[in-house]
């Protein structure tokens, strides 16, 4: 069997939201199939962090700070990818932010603000890394989106709205590029712990709370996603274009399992 199975070896693959939580997950675990990765991210320091930990484990990535609301920035962290390491093949769009409030309230700044990074963002980074997949005959696009595109998160301003509108950009996406060799698939996780979420988690209870309705029985972790992620990145998705595949562990498979039918539970289940 070959030691390239995944054949990402030697790709250029460039990862948003790389400092850390799922972000950092897709850069170890394109790394280790021995992908080159470009890392953006905000925060230098946490993009520090995850290059010292690809170095650390022998394989290669370049720190780009890059803030994906702005084309500049990413027009820029584009061409030192393309300077250092030659064209783009894979771009995961994972860089997200979160700006809770209800709708009634919700200032017209905090809408605009979410949107430009969760949803234009993707639009930027797809538009500018793309064209070097377009200009070399192909390449792959991964967007993380969230559950939270099919089921209305409640008092969270736009995350919601973003994200369902980061689904149908890649659905666009695909459908045009596609002929081009340029396919783009999303990858919707559940609840996991990242650096978004760990305020819920740091509340005593929570995580065994939210782990008992998930029929997995447990939280995900930033590694679940990744793995989605690497799959579709890779040739072994070859012709899987267009689509979202959710990771929730199954949670949102379990909506009639929350509805009380007494004498209908099995043994051990309530």
């Amino acid at each position: 069997m070959t030691d390239d199975w995944l054949g990402l070896k030697g790709k250029v693959c460039a990862v948003t939201g790389g400092g850390g939580g799922i972000g950092r997950a897709v850069v170890l675990a394109l790394a280790e199939a021995g992908a080159t990765v470009a890392v953006l991210d905000r925060d230098e320091a946490q993009l520090a962090e995850t290059a010292r930990l690809v170095a650390e484990r022998g394989g290669t990535a370049l720190a780009l700070p890059c803030d994906v609301s702005d084309p500049d920035s990413i027009a820029a962290a584009a061409k030192r990818s393309l300077d250092a390491f030659g064209p783009c093949a894979v771009l995961v769009n994972n860089a997200a932010l979160l700006r809770p409030g209800p709708l009634r309230s919700l200032a017209l700044a905090e809408w605009n603000a979410l949107l430009a990074v969760n949803l234009t963002g993707c639009f930027l980074c797809s538009q500018i890394f793309g064209e070097q997949m377009l200009d070399s005959g192909g390449g792959s696009i991964v967007h993380v989106a969230s559950i939270a595109a099919s089921h209305a998160q409640a008092f969270s301003g736009a995350y919601s709205a973003g994200k369902a509108g980061v689904v149908m950009l890649s659905r666009q996406l695909a459908v045009e590029w596609g002929p081009s060799g340029v396919r783009s698939n999303t990858v919707s996780p559940g609840m996991i712990v990242t650096p978004l979420s760990k305020d819920f988690y740091a509340v005593p209870g929570v995580l065994e709370q939210r782990g008992a309705v998930v029929p997995c029985r447990r939280v995900g972790q930033p590694e679940d996603i990744a793995d989605t992620v690497v799959f579709l990145a890779s040739p072994r998705s070859g012709y899987v274009n267009g689509e979202e595949i959710i990771v929730d562990g199954g949670f949102g498979r379990g909506l009639m399992s929350l509805i009380p039918r007494p004498g209908y539970e099995r043994p051990g289940q309530s």
